[in-house]
C-alpha cells in the first residue's frame, strides 16, 4: 500500500463585524477572519493539505480570490473539491490532525461541533479527525489578537 502525507497551513487577518467559521462551524465572537471567501482558515489548511498530499498545488490555484465565483463561498466547497481531486487520483483519506491558533475566544466546547463538521464532510469517522486550539501567548500577530492561523496534516493511501 502506498501512504502520502499532506501538510497545509493558513493565516487570516481578523476583522470586526465578520462571521467567525472555523471548520465549517459558526463561532460565537465579535470579529471574524478577513478574505474573499468565508475566511475559514481551518478548512482552508486541511484543504491545502488534501491538495499537497497529491501533488495538486494549493487552495490558490484551485480557487483564486481574483475570481469573483468565489466570494463569500463557503470554504467546505474548497473541502470537498479536494477531496474529490484526492479520490481521482486514486487515494482515499485516512485521517486528518488539525491545530487552529487563536487568542480569543476560547474554542473548547467547539471541538466536537467542528470534528462532526469535519468528519461529515470528509467522509471520515470522527475518531479520524483531530482538531487541537492554541493561543500564541500574546506573541506576534496571532497573539495580539490581529490574525488566526490554522495547521493541518492528512494521511491518504492508495485505494
Amino acid at each position: 500500500m502506498e501512504y502520502r502525507t499532506g501538510l497545509g497551513w493558513d493565516v487570516h487577518r481578523t476583522e470586526p463585524g465578520r462571521l467567525l467559521i472555523l471548520g465549517g462551524v459558526r463561532i460565537d465572537a465579535d470579529f471574524g477572519l478577513e478574505g474573499h471567501s468565508d475566511a475559514d482558515v481551518l478548512s482552508h489548511a486541511v484543504t491545502d493539505a488534501l491538495l499537497g498530499a497529491v501533488a495538486l498545488g494549493d487552495i490558490g490555484m484551485h480557487f483564486p480570490d481574483s475570481d469573483p465565483r468565489w466570494k463569500g463561498c463557503d470554504s467546505l466547497v474548497f473541502l470537498r473539491h479536494a477531496l474529490q481531486l484526492v479520490g481521482e487520483a486514486g487515494y482515499a483519506l485516512v485521517n486528518v490532525d488539525s491545530t487552529v491558533i487563536l487568542e480569543r475566544p476560547k474554542l473548547k466546547d467547539y471541538r466536537l461541533p467542528i470534528r462532526r463538521k469535519l468528519a461529515e464532510t470528509l467522509g471520515l469517522d470522527l475518531d479520524h479527525v483531530s482538531v487541537k486550539f492554541k493561543t500564541a501567548e500574546k506573541v506576534g500577530p496571532v497573539g495580539e489578537g490581529r490574525s488566526a492561523e490554522a495547521q493541518a496534516i492528512v494521511s491518504i493511501v492508495r485505494e
